[in-house]
């Protein structure tokens, strides 16, 4: 990617200036909130904190708050330039913590050149911090200033420019030798470069396994080496007893190159010398020590890895060094040591064999990631990474008796990892868990599509449910080879090819509707149709679910089964939900797809199929009947449905949390409610978290609006009130929607258990 200088400036200059501000977390806007957050109110804490000084954790930011600390002597490729030139990348690396772990950052620039200095500074610091990641110091003194901190300092410290280089290149390394088919103790690993990286790396490396005497480390003398002259004592440890050997030399037989020098120094012949499946990690930047293309041209068996993003395998820092931190602060520990940074890059390592998420495919524009050569570490984008990350980095850290505050519950832990980035999975995850608990049979109508075949086979390999496809039989075999899916042996129908089955349902059919207007013909011509085909399958027994419409408008989808299978007895229409996942919890909007003015009585049949959706997901429902009015503050025909509705439902169903009309704001503000409406059944249970809106059109806007502006994670739409499970996809829905879906399908026949 091609990035111009104007624009890069332009980026930073853009007001407010620079990549991060600090913005205050509890409100300031009343004289009450000045006095509670400032003076008299203050002293409080400050008195608490002064009687136990760990009670710093419990009223302050401390325990989610890194300084990034440099002092601009070692700034990415730029050299020594300063601190005040270091700011836009501390600034950046601040922006990085909080987008992938929720950690808050000061970025600290200081003049400070020695390591007396340094080291001072930081300790001088260490109340303020949870943590501190040293940035962009050069070597040697980058070792010693680690190294007296983490003496020194009761917090966790780590200089990121060594360890997660050596983290993720080690993540990368463990995945290659897999494929490779060696192991760790016999492997001979040639390092080009000799700083604070390739020391780290090194280190670590030795630690999970490489024997030291077989590692061969060259700096821009040559290869260091017992007896050579101006080797600094953190080399030494590098220092092979063999004699001096040239690179080139060195290069024959060996099973690893690990490159943190500059472009072009290892030449193809160096290469092709090496051992069988060899591993080249070229890490240099901008330019690679060798590129990848002249390897492939004399090794078609390497394995390779650069530190750049427009080639496979890029070992970035990012994959570690936020959810380290994120770990380490979690359980407050007191350092980051060898035990943790092996478990971050086993755990790194692991996650590179599990199917890649769809978000992430489509971030990176692909459409399959599988384990292998050109897929050896997770993307920097994988959602994943922090709760597999932080957890190890966390029980790592308890084991290895570093943790000052344990964790107990560690599937809370990774609830509350994944809420700390925005996006909780809790219920996804909930839906999902309870479905493979008895799989049904999904039958999917649009099955000759990719993204319904990727979605297949997640839910087949996941124990979800058993799909059956619908479809063009030549185009879903060339799907499934084009893509390199595996559908075992998942049943493929074409509908058009079924005689004998179509014309059984055509006759059911036309039983069916034979007084509504079609003839035996219609129904006849309407079974080549796989939604009707699909939906009388589900009628009579082929399938337990029915999942279609990616490819055709809602209403063209929904027509078919709501004629050939029809509502279920005990209500008088069908209605359509989304869930709306969100940074304040999770919430049900209805009716989003269906009914476009709904009555008193519409409404009331609305709400009770929304209810018994959500209790089936084990969740207790608080309805909020929506409108402009709050409890008749606004008195018209639109409020008049929505409050006569709010009536008969309390009435009928006392054990039912449902109030309204109310405001959507006011119905979420629990402050608002307890102090204005303390009568409203909201008010006593929490709030709402389900939404019944008075028009179709508000409620479509609602949800769409939420998709594309706020910071949500919509699912849907899910269709309730048919007799047996019917879902109707939207077009352009993603796999990850046809998953979710498909699995609601699941829990759905689950709960209407209905004996066909």
């Amino acid at each position: 990617m091609s990035i111009r200088k104007e624009d890069a400036l332009a980026y930073h200059h853009r007001s407010p200036k620079g990549k991060i501000e600090v913005n205050p977390t509890k409100p300031v806007s009343t004289e009450r909130d000045l006095s509670l957050a400032y003076s008299p109110g203050v002293a409080f804490p400050c008195l608490e904190i002064a009687n136990n000084v760990d009670l710093v954790y419990e009223y302050t930011a401390r325990d989610n708050l890194v300084a990034v600390l440099t002092n601009g002597t070692a700034v990415l490729g730029l050299g020594n330039i300063g601190p005040e030139a270091a700011k836009p990348v501390m600034e950046g690396k601040g922006v990085l913590f909080k987008k992938f772990a929720g950690i808050d950052v000061f970025d600290i620039e200081i003049n400070a050149t020695t390591v007396d200095e340094f080291v001072t500074v930081a300790k001088a610091l260490e109340p303020t911090f949870g943590a501190i990641n040293i940035e962009d110091v050069k070597a040697p003194e980058s070792f010693e200033i680690e190294r007296r901190m983490s003496e020194e300092l009761n917090i966790p410290v780590m200089h990121d420019d060594q360890h997660g280089t050596a983290i993720i290149s080690a993540a990368a390394l463990l995945n290659g030798l897999i494929l490779a088919e060696k192991k760790i103790e016999d492997i001979v690993v040639i390092i080009v470069g000799a700083g604070a990286a390739a020391i780290a790396c090194g280190n670590l490396y030795v630690e999970m396994g490489v024997k030291v005497e077989n590692i061969l480390m060259f700096d821009s003398t040559g290869l260091i080496y017992r007896g050579r002259e101006r080797i600094n004592k953190y080399k030494e440890r590098f220092a092979n007893l063999m004699a001096a050997k040239t690179l080139e030399e060195a290069f024959e037989g060996a099973d690893v190159m690990l490159g943190l020098a500059q472009g072009g120094v290892v030449s193809k012949k160096m290469v092709a010398a090496m051992a069988p499946r060899p591993i080249i990690l070229a890490l240099a930047n901008p330019d690679p020590e060798i590129h990848p293309d002249d390897v492939r041209s004399v090794r078609d068996d390497a394995i390779i890895a650069t530190g750049r993003s427009d080639f496979p395998n890029q070992v970035n820092n990012a994959l570690g060094f936020p959810y380290i931190f994120r770990g380490a602060l979690d359980v407050r520990a007191t350092s980051i040591n060898e035990a943790m940074k092996i478990a971050s890059a086993q755990a790194i390592a692991e996650l590179a064999h599990e199917p890649v998420p769809e978000s992430v495919l489509m971030a990176y524009n692909k459409t399959m990631m599988t384990f292998g050569y050109d897929y050896l570490v997770p993307k920097p984008l994988d959602p994943r990474l922090i709760t597999r990350i932080s957890m190890a980095v966390a029980k790592a850290a308890m084991d290895s008796g570093v943790a000052r505050k344990p964790i107990a519950d560690f599937e809370a832990y990774k609830e509350e990892l994944n809420h700390r980035v925005g996006l909780s999975g809790g219920l996804t995850r909930k839906i999902i868990h309870q479905a493979q608990e008895d799989p049904k049979v999904v039958i999917f109508g649009d099955a000759d599509n990719f993204k319904v075949l990727k979605a297949a086979q997640i839910i087949q390999e996941e124990g979800i449910a058993i799909p059956i496809l619908l479809g063009n039989k030549r185009r879903i075999a060339e799907l499934i080879a084009a893509h390199n899916l595996d559908l075992g042996d998942a049943q493929v129908i074409d509908s058009r090819e079924e005689d004998e089955k179509r014309s059984e349902f055509a006759q059911l059919f036309y039983e069916k509707r034979k007084r509504k207007g079609i003839t035996l013909a219609d129904a006849e011509k309407l079974m080549r149709d796989r939604n009707y085909y699909g939906s009388m399958m589900v009628q009579t027994g082929g399938g337990d679910a029915f999942v279609a419409g990616l490819t055709k408008s809602y209403p063209t989808a929904i027509r078919p089964a709501l004629q050939a299978i029809g509502r279920q007895k005990d209500t008088h229409l069908v209605a359509g939900m989304h869930i709306v996942k969100s940074k304040k919890g999770t919430f049900f909007f209805a009716d989003t797809t269906v009914n476009k003015t709904p009555t008193a009585k519409d409404l009331i049949a609305i709400s009770k199929l929304v209810y018994d959706s959500v209790s089936s997901f084990k969740i207790k429902p608080r309805i909020a009947l929506l409108s402009y009015s709050n409890f008749g503050s606004n008195i018209d025909k639109e409020t008049e449905a929505v409050r006569d509705a709010t009536r008969i439902l309390q009435k009928t169903y006392p054990d039912m949390i449902v109030d309204g009309d109310i405001q959507a704001n006011v119905a979420i503000r629990l402050d608002i409610l307890k102090e204005n409406y303390p009568f409203s059944l909201l008010a006593k249970n929490g709030g709402a978290n389900t939404f019944i809106f008075p028009t179709l059109m508000a409620s479509n806007i609602a949800y769409k609006l939420m998709d594309e502006m706020g910071d949500a994670e919509v699912i849907g739409p899910i269709l309730l009130g048919m007799k047996y499970p019917v879902h109707i996809l939207q077009i352009g829905s993603t796999v990850r929607n046809i998953v979710n879906i498909a699995a609601i399908a699941v829990v759905d026949a689950q709960t209407k258990g209905v004996d066909k």
